[in-house]
């Protein structure tokens, strides 16, 4: 028996690699391993074969990550190079004190805000506008998608409250798993996602002002576990509003990211949207010119005019003593749209690879000017 106990050592020690999708630990750091069960396959028999029972206990029942999960322990424990094992996994789910337990410590370990305390490494992107309707949160949505298809830990936070679309556009149709109080984010196209649009009754109109709006971005911000992302991108509400004084508050290290569309009535307003970070202590980090031009057999047509995404940069390397660059021109493209309200961002295929063609170039030279400093 004492190969068996050697076993179950090893196979625990294999597992210490699984780790949870939602929250970033590892399976045996997280108490999801109950035991592990090594037996000879045929006592009367000197064999190497072994059959193994590792009993799980998932944290909620139902976990929508159950499948993913015992895979990933069934693919651990049956490619033991030591013996021939025949694996058995018996899923369960954790005890009410046990669960409670655990997110005790998680919470413990973040008793604030994670994203501003000293040493974050997550880069956080603020997307703002002076005015809605000019495509911010399409560019937030397939920013996002951009950044997990190039391999990054993506996250994005719904903040515009009143006018919420990123569940749409991601094809969120399901609400965050709560782990007593703690909440998963949801996970589309490879980005973590939190919205009050995933929340019932949020088809409602929500008449939320200063200290509750505040709030609740300090619930998005506190109250889920993100684990540590690469990058953060904040989809605001247009203007200079509550939130955007919110995200400023509970944000310092945020770097804005202007979106305009080319004619005067969008980018007048746009250049004060930036110019909000002379109040603030944000940097704008550039201005993203969206619906530049129509291609229409070759031809470019501007549409909506020219020149509105310069002049917001120019503006605002005037007004704040540093260069804010024109990042990118976006065309207008219908595809755009329809894949977008469709639910999958269209800089992804079918498969959620980023796209090789225009969008898909355009989308990932800007994630990659974003990163570079």
């Amino acid at each position: 028996m004492s190969d068996a106990r050697q076993i179950e050592a090893e196979i625990y020690e294999r597992l210490s690699k699984v780790i949870d999708p939602e929250l970033g630990r590892s399976v045996t750091d997280l108490g999801m391993i109950a035991a592990i069960e090594a037996t000879p396959a045929d006592a009367n028999v000197d064999t190497d074969a072994y059959d193994v029972t590792v009993h799980v206990e998932l944290t909620v029942p139902g976990c929508p990550l159950s499948e993913t999960i015992t895979n990933q322990i069934n693919g651990a424990v049956s490619s033991y190079p030591g013996a021939q094992l025949n694996t058995h996994i018996e899923v369960g789910s954790m005890s009410c004190d046990k669960l409670a337990d655990l997110v005790a410590d998680l919470k413990a370990e973040r008793k604030q805000n994670p994203f501003s305390k000293p040493g974050v490494k997550t880069r956080i992107f603020a997307i703002t506008s002076g005015k809605g309707g000019v495509g911010k949160s399409s560019v937030t949505a397939n920013l996002a998608a951009t950044f997990a298809a190039l391999g990054y830990d993506a996250a994005a936070i719904d903040a515009d409250i009143y006018g919420f679309s990123l569940p749409r556009l991601f094809g969120v149709h399901t609400q965050p798993t709560n782990l007593n109080g703690m909440l998963m984010p949801v996970t589309a196209w490879g980005v973590k996602l939190i919205s009050i649009g995933m929340f019932a009754g949020a088809d409602r109109a929500i008449l939320w002002r200063g200290p509750r709006l505040q709030r609740s971005l300090e619930q998005f911000l506190s109250d889920v576990w993100w684990g540590e992302p690469d990058v953060l991108l904040l989809d605001l509400a247009p203007g200079t509003g509550d939130m955007a004084i919110s995200v400023a508050q509970a944000l310092p290290n945020a770097e804005l990211v202007v979106v305009t569309t080319p004619q005067p009535s969008a980018s007048d307003v746009a250049v004060r949207s930036g110019l909000a970070a002379l109040q603030v202590p944000m940097k704008v980090r550039g201005v993203v010119e969206n619906m530049s031009y129509y291609e229409h057999k070759g031809e470019k047509l501007e549409i909506f005019g020219a020149g509105g995404g310069q002049r917001v940069a120019e503006q605002l390397t005037e007004a704040l003593g540093y260069d804010v660059p024109l990042m990118a021109q976006l065309p207008l493209e219908p595809e755009v749209r329809e894949t977008g309200e469709a639910g999958r961002p269209a800089v992804l295929t079918s498969e959620g690879a980023l796209r090789t063609d225009g969008i898909g170039q355009t989308f990932r030279g800007l994630a990659e000017r974003l990163m570079a400093l």
